[in-house]
């Protein structure tokens, strides 16, 4: 339960379904190993963004994959999700796909992504 004293657990920054409208999957494909770097955004524009787009914005200043960006603002994975694809399509964040019709993944993005959860 949200907020109950002596749970140890952290409550979310936010109340996760009601960010996304209760949508739980964005509207195109998302791999969770998906890099997202911030757009460069003035810290007075930030003051115009919900309190989770300024955290994610903060948060991808440097490369960050969506499990990443899920884990810090601990909500599921379709939450963030949702919430990058959307803030992609307002071209608040970019996207780094993964390169998978290949047939073999990009090891250079694999290296980083489990870097990054390992920092976690």
């Amino acid at each position: 339960m949200l907020g109950s004293e002596g749970s140890g657990d952290e409550e979310p920054l936010f109340r996760p379904y009601t960010v996304t409208g209760g949508r739980a999957e964005p509207r195109y494909h998302m791999a969770i190993e998906t890099l997202v770097s911030s757009s460069f955004i003035m810290d007075e524009e930030l003051a115009l963004l919900t309190p989770e787009q300024e955290a994610i914005i903060r948060m991808c200043r440097a490369f960050r994959s969506v499990a990443e960006i899920s884990a810090l603002l601990r909500v599921p994975l379709g939450v963030a999700r949702v919430l990058v694809a959307d803030m992609a399509d307002e071209g608040l964040v970019r996207l780094h796909q993964p390169s998978l019709d290949k047939g073999q993944p990009d090891l250079n993005m694999l290296e980083r992504v489990l870097s990054g959860l390992r920092r976690l």
